[in-house]
């Protein structure tokens, strides 16, 4: 049988590889051996055929004229974008001649590991070069820049990532989509609930900026960024006041609701509003809907966390599905994250034993520090399925940092990033059109095994086949670093323990290509708190110096800035994925920051106005729109341009590289800045 690669003229399946929680099933329409056209597959019984423009647009992507072909070497000066093509035999001796050299001279640790999931595929992210980078001996990386500190605030609570499974919100008749575009971001979260209301459900969205989402709900709440935690308080406050809560469900299933009640008596709503900005008789409203509805469920988006009391936040969030018994209700209950029920056999993927011993464990969202770090600096970084140059908080910093001239930097990409405007060895790197790889599902629960459906686009190469090259160059032995694809996933889905991961071999897999989580429905008799039951009250966090009850924590002042200021993202854009193509950027015309019409009165800000938003870390300029889609005292803009000639739309330039209170998390959003007009001059 013809592998799908091999075929020249058809429809062949595919699996949307994006940083995107509803992971589409897709057909890919082939012909003379190219996609002619990307479509949704109907038969997915989660995103049914409908797939996002991003997708839509993939195969211009896939072939544009500006994507990497061939190993490329630096020949001027880092940040010029001076290379010439090498082979990839030069490319691979070279990093590997580096290599060894700084091995000799400063040790493995000089090197370190910079990747996130560009590709969401689990063999692209965590499979050969996580075994191989534990093999080196290099440093560590801790890759938190996304959703590490919702996910271990949900995990105090709920113990671990197991939430509602939208195939039954069918049955929802609420929906809080809270701190989520779900349009632009988890489009079928979104279509799952406009069906519902055809039914009379009711979609309520909470949310720092009236993006589409919150134009499309039937009830918009704006809210001051980093309060969320406030308003959940502010609800419980009112759910136990007003004897809504489900007291059998809080005996059986929760610890600590008897605590939680004396607690948020000081949670009033004259105070929360004075907190959040949401009026006092909204708050009431709101605990109303939600403790007189039924089913109820609550979307938790990835806004939410990223602050500096990003984790507590969604702690406190997960707590309300308990406390009116929601999670015994079809349809009703929450979801931040679905990971869980598809844990596969990380060890045998990533194969940590292959690490000798304990290396230095640098967070991502520090790399501008240590890249700038004097002491043990590193010395060679090696870049894939990121781009840190434009998504790493502290911008200035982390260029500045890879300026270095005795810095050796390998990046692997499909195009000239600007990371790669800094590297000493660029790599082409495939698309996951062109890979074997596995998926699973971060809020559907569905496991997927994708197989190439056309060839490596020029001289490119996955980064399993990269790995696997370094090792043999730098004369590794280990089996571990040889397997090749088809192994890494038998390994990844054999002898896993969890007892909801489909008991499926790679041979069904490739016949079935997607298979549902088992036993989901029961994630309450298997909670991995330390009491096995909801923990309102968590004595983990009191160890770790958190308060252990939900509990609102201020933002960090920066006193002598005037805004709050949140880098959302756009609508055709995923992070930097897409900002360099044409086709997309037409799609999303210009990047804008969007102000509240008191504040821009205040400033002799006009509508359309070219603005400059700079504080002590940076500094870049925006079209603005002035309305009322913010709240006074905050300042939105919408996805991460790519560097362009003249312009300063470098938005992580101004984000504070602090961490978040759980997990290690970003801060992105718990930056201040302020805001004056360039030349008071319009743009259009």
């Amino acid at each position: 049988m013809k592998s799908y690669a091999d075929i020249e003229n058809g429809v062949v399946p595919s699996v949307c590889s994006l940083d995107c929680p509803d992971q589409c099933g897709l057909l890919i329409h082939k012909k003379d051996g190219k996609i002619i056209k990307i479509e949704g597959d109907p038969e997915h019984p989660v995103t049914k055929g409908s797939i996002c423009n991003k997708v839509r647009n993939m195969g211009q992507r896939i072939y544009d004229d500006k994507r990497l072909e061939t190993p490329l070497k630096r020949v001027g000066g880092k940040g010029e974008g001076q290379f010439v093509p090498i082979s990839w035999d030069e490319a691979i001796e070279t990093i590997a001649s580096r290599w060894k050299q700084l091995i000799a001279e400063e040790g493995a640790e000089s090197i370190l590991p910079y990747s996130f999931y560009g590709n969401m595929g689990k063999l692209s992210a965590e499979g050969m070069d996580r075994r191989f980078f534990h093999r080196l001996g290099s440093s560590q990386l801790d890759r938190t820049i996304c959703s590490v500190a919702g996910s271990a605030g949900f995990r105090y609570t709920m113990g671990g990532s197991f939430g509602s499974d939208p195939e039954e919100m069918t049955e929802t008749k609420l929906f809080i989509i809270w701190g989520v575009n779900a349009v632009s971001t988890n489009m079928h979260q979104m279509m799952i609930a406009q069906k519902a209301r055809k039914h009379g459900a009711k979609i309520v969205v909470i949310d720092v900026h009236k993006n589409q989402t919150g134009r499309m709900a039937d009830w918009f709440i704006p809210i001051l960024p980093g309060t969320d935690g406030a308003l959940a308080l502010g609800i419980m406050h009112i759910l136990y006041k007003d004897n809504l809560v489900d007291r059998s469900f809080l005996k059986e299933y929760t610890v600590g609701y008897e605590e939680l009640e004396g607690h948020v008596d000081q949670y009033d709503p004259q105070t929360v509003a004075s907190i959040t900005g949401v009026p006092v008789e909204d708050i009431y409203k709101l605990a109303h809907m939600y403790g007189t509805t039924s089913p109820s469920m609550i979307r938790i988006g990835n806004g939410l966390q990223h602050h500096d009391n990003g984790g507590m936040i969604v702690r406190t969030i997960a707590c309300l599905p308990a406390l009116t018994g929601q999670w015994l209700v079809k349809g009703g209950g929450a979801v931040k994250s679905n990971s869980g029920y598809l844990s596969y056999n990380k060890e045998a993927l990533q194969r940590p034993d292959l690490l000798k011993k304990p290396t230095r464990v640098i967070n991502m969202n520090q790399l501008g520090q240590a890249l700038l770090e004097t002491e043990k600096p590193v010395r060679s970084l090696f870049v894939y399925n990121s781009n840190p140059a434009v998504v790493a908080p502290e911008a200035n910093k982390v260029r500045e940092g890879l300026s270095r001239g005795d810095l050796f930097t390998v990046v692997h990409d499909l195009f000239l990033t600007e990371t790669a405007m800094y590297a000493d060895i660029v790599l082409p790197a495939t698309s996951a059109f062109e890979n074997t790889d596995i998926y699973t599902g971060t809020w559907h629960q569905y496991l997927h095994l994708h197989e190439p459906v056309i060839p490596p686009y020029g001289e490119s190469k996955p980064n399993t086949e990269v790995f696997r090259l370094l090792a043999e160059a730098l004369g590794f032995e280990e089996q571990a670093l040889k397997d090749n694809d088809e192994a890494l996933v038998q390994q990844a889905i054999s002898d896993v323990t969890t007892p909801y991961f489909p008991d499926i071999t790679y041979d069904e897999l490739k016949n079935k290509r997607f298979v549902k989580a088992k036993n989901t429905d029961e994630h309450l008799r298997h909670l991995q708190t330390p009491s096995g039951k909801i923990e309102l009250y968590s004595e983990q966090l009191e160890r770790k110096g958190l308060p252990p009850l939900p509990t609102h924590m201020p933002l960090i002042e920066e006193p002598d800035f005037s805004f709050l200021f949140v880098p959302g993202p756009n609508h055709n854009f995923m992070n930097t994925t897409f900002a360099n193509n044409d086709k997309h950027v037409k799609l999303e015309k210009e990047p804008k920051l969007f102000m509240n019409q008191e504040d821009a009165a205040r400033l002799g800000i006009e509508n359309d106005m070219l603005v400059r938003i700079w504080n002590h870390r940076g500094e870049c300029e925006l079209t603005v729109s002035v309305g009322d889609q913010v709240l006074p005292g905050v300042v939105v803009s919408q996805g991460l341009w790519s560097d362009t000639p003249g312009k300063k739309y470098l938005v992580n330039a101004l984000t504070p590289d602090r961490i978040a209170d759980m997990g290690g998390g970003a801060t992105f959003f718990s930056g201040r800045v302020n805001v004056e007009a360039v030349r008071g001059e319009k743009t259009v």
